[in-house]
């Protein structure tokens, strides 16, 4: 099986019975491996921080290897549902909802809302530089509880409530692009942004550049 942009994306989405099927819109061998690999990790697993743990050195030689990802799917989209131009391509999603897997594309001196994921997982840098703030409730508001400076091949879990609130800022002059492997359809479901000042929350629905969600 050949790497395929967007212009020739095969899609593996339909329906048997009641059971919707995976779509891989970047079929490829290396993204068919590796979330062959996650799968078997997450079911052979007791927890998600143990299925983390098992993902990560797959996850890292994903970050590390240069050519995987077509440059359509390194783009900034200028409609995008997140503002500021940033794309949020769809790679992978399972049938059911339970897994994906996107490049989130931030140009130059951009930022995402602070927001929210609803899901465990994990996140790393594969192009650029970013800043990273992330926060936590703190009664009716929200605390920044750390920030730090992400470089390409450095990534971090998430497992919500801990550490599922951030906004991350690129500080490259080339836009930033990191790789989320999330279990849910994160594209697609209703989460929250933030007022970081006041810690007001608004329903959220990122959407992703390249394919529409079911109820669109």
């Amino acid at each position: 099986m050949t790497d395929c942009a967007l212009s020739c994306k095969a899609r593996a989405r339909g329906t048997i019975g009641a059971m919707a099927m995976d779509e891989y819109v970047l079929d490829s061998a290396v993204v068919r491996g590796f979330v062959g690999e996650v799968r078997t990790a997450v079911e052979s697993s007791g927890s998600p921080a143990a299925a983390i743990e098992a993902i990560r050195p797959r996850f890292a030689e994903l970050l590390a290897d240069p050519g995987w990802l077509p440059d359509v799917y390194q783009a900034p989209a200028p409609e995008s549902g997140m503002g500021g131009g940033i794309g949020q391509w769809l790679l992978y999603r399972a049938g059911d909802g339970s897994l994906s897997l996107f490049s989130l594309v931030v140009p130059p001196g951009a930022e995402t809302p602070v927001h929210d994921h609803l899901a465990w997982g994990l996140v790393g840098l594969y192009r650029g530089t970013q800043d990273e703030e992330i926060f936590e409730r703190d009664g009716d508001g929200l605390r920044l509880t750390e920030r730090r400076a992400i470089e390409p091949g450095d990534f971090y879990a998430l497992l919500p409530p801990r550490d599922d609130i951030h906004r991350v800022r690129t500080t490259s002059e080339e836009p930033s692009v990191s790789i989320h492997l999330l279990t849910n359809d994160t594209g697609c479901v209703w989460r929250h942004t933030f007022d970081p000042d006041s810690g007001e929350q608004h329903d959220f629905r990122s959407g992703y550049a390249n394919v529409d969600c079911d109820d669109d």
